[in-house]
């Protein structure tokens, strides 16, 4: 028997943390603890409780050398840490885990338990005797599990009362929250607490920074304590002054907030909830194709809002339903109501190339209409589960699907059309046919899925991907006709010209019967090479047919190309060659970078020019 070494290796431990690292370095008797008072609750804090607690340093002689506590010259504020986060003392790190919350104890520490530790973390305040013994009278105020927002600890939050949910607000919600503010040490500042609720809207600095990161944290109806050093109190509306606060607590409610989406990351496709819907977002949304039953009232914004459609007036108070991903309403639209809860009602206001610029219009909306829909989702059913489903039932469905990917590549909606055959593709990795018969028909209904994607690709100009997407049908099967005729059809968009010959006469190799198909392609074929040949000569007419040392000049259209009157008279009596032959085959038009041999030599004038840094060749 072979025993593999690294079974027998032990588990490698943790690296030690740096605080670990420094508890190493306590030797007995360097601290020492007595208890002044007894403390109230069960138990002690722990890694990652923040700690509230006084201070008062003496010596042991009894002289004062520093302390929290107004009363013995301090400011009042008691100190704020979280353990195993925060920068603290060796001996306060090691006494503060042992006490209970109201507990008073004197810690006795020798130097290297406080700012004579080698490499202390915390720089030493001026005139303090780090070399002494000490003694640190320390009363435990509170501790709680805190919630460190920022990295340097300069917002921490502790929940009072937890919320509901899970969502948060962020840019740009609308908020509303009832806010109080007093100073560590107990002085209020500011209240907002009757009346209405404090409303805001998140990322527009309306309260502090502070303040607003740990609300950013917050659920619907959560209470919580936000702690906020003076590095983040800003000025706002909530707080226009700002004074010489060390750090300011915030009491906060979180009432209600209302989701605010920017779709587009522009700000031009807004989508604003007004009613919430039922269920979790984003989980019980209808993110996926589904058929939906929606009401809607569409306005046109730069008309004082006129209503132009509403489907509890206009449609008999019967709701509009229809299937998601199938390009069947506005872009603007769809979006919109994929992030919607059922029960929700939403207001979205829509820039025109989302909503009827570039979607049958309404007779009664103007071109370049900006668009404001209030939309009420009902309800919405998920696609059938294929779970449980025999073959014959799957692939049923598959075809279903399929066909609807086809008629949207025919209304040229090509990724709409893309994302069906996809949808299908995702789902057969998880079909296992159980005969050979089962076995070929889904064989075939994959490679013609991937050769759709592949004639989807071809259409938006992705020609690599086309040809990516076809060769997963012909690693499988080499003589696969239709894969053939799709790969050569984007190898010559893409100008690689020889790659789709070959390709074109391995058809006629492999099927005698598909050889017309390939022959046109062949034709097509020649004639795109001439067409690339022919421009490419034009570009250089005279430019190397003059004598040694006189000097030709190539002239340059308003683009930097090179250009001649012949091109151009050419270009005004057949257009451009590169669109005259697009086709409803699943062709696409040749991409306008395709390579001809000549091209392979040969850069084209911009290129030379620009290489040489001349706009007039000197040919020796």
């Amino acid at each position: 028997m072979v025993v593999n070494e690294a079974d027998t290796e032990p588990p490698k431990k943790k690296p030690l943390s740096e605080n670990e690292k420094r508890k190493k370095k306590i030797v007995p008797g360097s601290l020492m603890k007595a208890v002044v008072r007894p403390g109230g609750s069960d138990s002690g804090p722990s890694d990652g409780d923040q700690v509230i607690y006084h201070s008062t340093v003496r010596t042991l002689d009894g002289v004062l050398v520093e302390s929290t506590r107004s009363d013995n010259g301090g400011k009042g504020t008691p100190i704020r840490h979280v353990l195993g986060k925060s920068k603290m003392l060796l001996g306060l790190l090691e006494g503060i885990p042992t006490m209970l919350k109201g507990e008073v104890a004197m810690f006795k520490m020798e130097p290297q338990m406080h700012y004579g530790e080698d490499d202390c973390p915390i720089s030493v305040p001026d005139n303090f005797p780090k070399e002494d013994e000490l003694h640190f009278e320390i009363e435990l105020i509170e501790f709680f599990k805190a919630k460190v927002v920022t990295d340097d600890l300069g917002v921490v939050k502790k929940v009072i009362n937890e919320g509901q949910g899970w969502e948060s607000p962020r840019e740009p919600y609308e908020v509303k929250a009832w806010i109080s503010a007093k100073t560590a040490a107990g002085k209020v500042i500011m209240s907002h607490t009757k009346g209405e609720p404090y409303f805001f809207t998140f990322g527009k600095s309306e309260v502090p920074k502070g303040l607003e990161m740990g609300i950013g944290t917050m659920t619907r109806e959560e209470k919580a304590v936000i702690y906020v050093t003076s590095q983040y109190l800003t000025e706002s509306p909530l707080m226009p002054v700002v004074e010489d606060y060390d750090e300011v607590q915030f009491e906060v409610e979180l009432v209600h907030f209302i989701q605010v989406r920017d779709m587009l990351g522009d700000g031009r496709l807004i989508k604003r909830r007004i009613r919430d819907g039922k269920g979790d977002f984003p989980m019980d949304c209808p993110l996926h194709d589904s058929l939906l039953r929606v009401h809607y009232k569409g306005m046109i914004v730069n008309e004082e809002n006129r209503v132009f459609y509403d489907t509890r007036v206009d449609n008999d108070s019967e709701p509009l339903e229809f299937s998601s991903g199938e390009g069947l309403v506005p872009e603007g639209f769809e979006m919109s109501v994929r992030l919607m809860l059922p029960g929700e009602i939403a207001l979205v206001s829509c820039p025109p190339d989302y909503a009827y610029d570039k979607f049958p219009r309404p007779a009664n909306v103007p071109e370049g209409a900006h668009i404001q829909w209030e939309i009420e989702l009902l309800g919405f059913e998920m696609p059938k589960d294929w779970t449980g489903l025999d073959f014959s039932s799957i692939m049923n469905e598959a075809e279903k699907i399929r066909n609807t990917g086809n008629r949207l590549f025919k209304e040229g909606k090509y990724e709409l059309a893309k994302a069906k055959y996809e949808k299908v593709l995702r789902e057969f990795n998880h079909v296992n046919p159980q005969d050979d018969e089962e076995g070929k028909v889904f064989v075939d209904t994959r490679n013609l899925l991937h050769l759709n994607v592949a004639a989807c690709y071809l259409k938006v100009g992705e020609c690599r991907k086309s040809i990516e997407t076809c060769n997963k049908v012909l690693e499988a099967k080499p003589a696969h006709v239709k894969g053939l005729y799709r790969r050569g059809m984007a190898y010559m968009a893409n100008g690689d010209f020889e790659e789709a010959r070959n390709d074109f006469k391995m058809m006629m190799k492999v099927d005698k019967s598909a050889e017309p198909d390939a022959t046109a392609a062949l034709s097509k074929l020649k004639q795109k090479e001439q067409e690339v040949e022919k421009k490419a000569r034009k570009q250089f007419k005279g430019l190397f047919d003059k004598k040694p040392g006189e000097i030709s000049e190539a002239k340059v259209d308003e683009d930097g190309n090179p250009s001649t009157s012949e091109n151009q008279q050419d270009s005004e009596e057949n257009g451009d060659a590169d669109g005259t032959n697009s086709e409803d085959s699943h062709e696409a038009a040749p991409d306008p970078r395709q390579r001809s041999w000549f091209s392979l030599f040969w850069p084209t004038g911009k290129r030379i020019f620009e290489s040489l840094g001349l706009q007039r060749c000197t040919i020796l």
